[in-house]
């Protein structure tokens, strides 16, 4: 095993550790949970809110950008193409690997 990968091995533990610390911490806290409505594990953010109850929880006039639309688009594809060309990378990394 090289060194790199002995590095890489140790990265990637530590950050499962801490993700599954923090989500513990998340849970036991019960941080994001709408207190006034149990919905069960949907009550974390407005995951199961009903229909006739959105518009009274849901303010969509909250938030206002000064930013077309057509931008978050354009930047939504940009990044899924950025991800699909950076896993052909990998991919390709990975076949060298293999012979």
């Amino acid at each position: 095993m090289g060194k790199k990968h002995i590095v890489f091995k140790v990265i990637t533990i530590v950050v499962v550790v801490i993700t599954l610390v923090l989500a513990v911490y998340i849970m036991l806290n019960r941080k994001g949970v709408v207190e006034d409505y149990d919905f069960g594990a949907g009550a974390y953010y407005y995951a199961d809110i009903p229909t006739e109850q959105y518009n009274e929880i849901v303010n969509e006039d909250a938030y206002h950008s000064t930013i077309p639309k057509w931008i978050y688009y354009v930047l939504f594809f940009a990044w899924g193409w950025l991800m699909w060309r950076l896993w052909i990378w990998i991919e390709g990394r990975n076949e060298g690997r293999k012979k």
